[in-house]
């Protein structure tokens, strides 16, 4: 059977694992790195850079470089306003009130952004295997709802992946941390503050048994969210220093990100920083530098409402575990925020256990999701994971009640059903609207899907019985059905259009993506060519220079001749010339290596020969006698 590699598709940053035998490897990429950071550059030309290289440029090309694109997976444009104002490349509202990435005259889908994110960790893999992979299990915040979910499959669909699971980020940590140990009924916390968003799992471990009791997040925090607040102090205080606004500098603002990072990450081994960025802006009186001092006491204290907001969450799976006041036995701390002291230390305080530091915050979500596949495949043996579903799922009812048929924290995959019946005297269609959260009225929580059920048998209202059917697969993506039990009508909808792409963009974007992945390789191909070109070029007339005296004429000229032809079809990006005339290069130069080879020879031997007459010269013929 085919590898099935884990992905973690992450806010900041990306990772893919693959399973060994019995033992997941993280996968380097191919600048020598274990993690991608979830960065995407569009290019002139049509050329997109992905990861470490993407984000190189981004200072210079802040309107084409996407990042954080996982906030709007999923997401209605009309839900996205806040973060809007935190990225300095355009989204529009598009089809399905979704929100588009504008590049130049195209517009892009969350999900084709993520997908050329999921290539570049497809090709680190392949790279490593030596062969297609086809098949991966992929990550997504514990928190997320139907519409993200799905949203992640299609990414994948369309990056040419079949994905066999989407799994839980805090459930993979814990498939990584426990996979090699052995416990009894151990119960434990994974906390997850990533890039992007929040999760916090609680689950039991025992002999191979990995159950999620609760789940709880926040799809709305993280380290973007602890980067954002740097951002605003440090516009604040320039302002007030310098009287600019730096807001609406799209360059200034992407140098104030990077700045931000970097000062975050610094003050979680140092009590200060120095933010510097010369030249940040300028104005009628000159340019202007941005020098200030950050503290790590005081970026505590600008971020302290973010750190207090994950303690709600952890709250409220506590209890919905049955664990309040009750031991904890492992904490185990996942994604790159975790590494901010502070949080550290409210974790330590809130559970009352110091967090495990055995695993990578970065890799073990990866790691988990290539153990999954390992399950998948049937190269990991006795374990099973029993996951939950994060939120509510319910139908609309009389007077717009959000009426639940599978609670959250359900072990998946699950189906539930229930009889229902019409509002009205005579009632022959009715719509089934789903929705999924928390709240007791229906327009509070997010409409995922609706579909009309028709042609009921004329009943008083309240008579007709209609049976709504919630089935959740193992990837925690929904069916609902609804049959009328008098007539046997059924009708069905499975929750796939709630990410706002239709099968037929989809089929599109796949489309595209294989067309840009060919693009882009033909493309490379071409730089590559160029560059042999360059180097051929360079390396002749370097020769000709050093030894153009030493090879017959005939020789020189075919090289000087065959050197102008190469130049001519470098300069006109001629591909099949270059080739040809790197190749006619090869032998001539092949030839005047041999030709200098024997002008070597004949010059040693020639020197050998004087130095042999120079000694004869001072050798004296004289006579001797022998005494015996």
């Amino acid at each position: 059977m085919s590898k099935i590699i884990g992905i973690d598709l992450g806010t900041t940053n990306s990772c893919v694992s693959v399973m060994e035998g019995n033992s997941p490897v993280v996968i380097t990429n191919s600048e020598g790195k274990r993690t991608t950071p979830s960065i995407i550059a569009f290019l002139e030309g049509g050329e997109t850079k992905v990861g470490d290289p993407a984000k190189r440029q981004a200072v210079t090309n802040p309107n084409k470089t996407i990042f954080s694109i996982k906030r709007f997976m999923g997401r209605k444009f009309s839900e996205v306003t806040e973060e809007l104002k935190n990225v300095p490349y355009k989204i529009i509202k598009g089809e399905n009130d979704t929100p588009r990435v504008s590049i130049g005259n195209k517009l892009y889908s969350p999900q084709e952004i993520s997908a050329i994110i999921l290539q570049k960790m497809k090709k680190t893999a392949e790279d490593y295997i030596g062969n297609e992979v086809k098949k991966a299990v992929i990550t997504v915040p514990a928190y997320f709802n139907d519409a993200q979910r799905q949203a992640t499959k299609e990414a994948g669909e369309i990056a040419g992946l079949n994905v066999e699971r989407i799994i839980n980020e805090p459930t993979a940590a814990a498939l990584a941390y426990g996979l090699d140990k052995n416990h009894n009924n151990n119960k434990i916390v994974v906390y997850d503050l990533g890039g992007g968003t929040f999760d916090i799992s609680i689950l039991e471990l025992g002999e191979g048994v990995f159950e999620v009791l609760s789940t709880s997040g926040d799809t709305h925090l993280g380290g973007d969210d602890f980067d954002k607040v740097i951002i605003d102090w440090l516009v604040k205080e320039f302002k007030k220093e310098q009287g600019v606004d730096l807001r609406n500098d799209s360059m200034a603002h992407q140098r104030l990100k990077e700045a931000a990072e970097k000062a975050k990450i610094e003050l979680s081994s140092s009590s200060k920083t120095e933010i510097n960025l010369p030249y940040i802006t300028a104005n009628a009186s000159g340019p202007k530098h941005l020098v200030k001092t950050l503290t790590r006491a005081n970026f505590e204290k600008l971020s302290d409402h973010l750190m207090k907001r994950s303690l709600d969450p952890c709250k409220k799976a506590l209890e919905a575990a049955n664990l309040i006041d009750k031991k904890i036995d492992e904490v185990i701390l996942v994604g790159g925020s975790t590494r901010i002291p502070k949080i550290q230390e409210q974790v330590e305080k809130f559970f009352k256990k110091t967090p495990s530091k055995g695993v990578n915050p970065d890799e073990v979500v990866s790691i988990g999701a290539a153990i999954q596949g390992g399950v998948l495949s049937g190269d990991v043996k006795d374990v099973l994971l029993l996951d939950v579903t994060p939120l509510s799922l319910g139908i609309e009812t009389l007077g717009g009640v959000f009426t639940k048929l599978i609670d959250s924290n359900t072990t998946i995959p699950t189906k539930r059903s229930e009889i229902f019946s019409t509002a009205a005297d005579n009632q022959s269609a009715v719509t089934i609207r789903v929705g999924q959260g928390e709240r007791s009225m229906f327009n509070d929580n997010k409409e995922i899907g609706r579909f009309d059920l028709i042609d009921i048998a004329p009943a008083p209202r309240g008579v007709p019985q209609i049976e709504v059917t919630f089935d959740i697969d193992a990837n925690g993506i929904l069916n609902v059905s609804a049959k009328d039990k008098s007539t046997g009508k059924e009708q069905s909808i499975r929750i796939q259009a709630s990410s706002g792409l239709s099968k037929k963009e989809i089929e599109r974007m796949k489309r595209e993506a294989q067309e840009n992945a060919e693009k882009d390789k033909k493309l490379k191909e071409e730089i590559e060519k160029l560059n042999s070109a360059d180097s051929m070029i360079f390396q002749t007339e370097k020769q000709l220079k050093e030894y153009g005296n030493k090879i017959s004429e005939e020789t020189k000229k075919k090289i000087e001749l065959n050197l102008k032809n190469l130049k001519e079809a470098r300069n006109s990006k001629n591909i099949s010339e270059i080739d040809n005339y790197i190749n006619i290069m090869n032998n001539i130069l092949s030839t005047s290596a041999q030709e200098l080879y024997n002008t070597k020879k004949d010059e040693k031997k020639e020197k050998d020969s004087e130095k042999k007459s120079e000694k004869n010269k001072n050798v004296q013929d004289v006579d001797f006698e022998e005494v015996k």
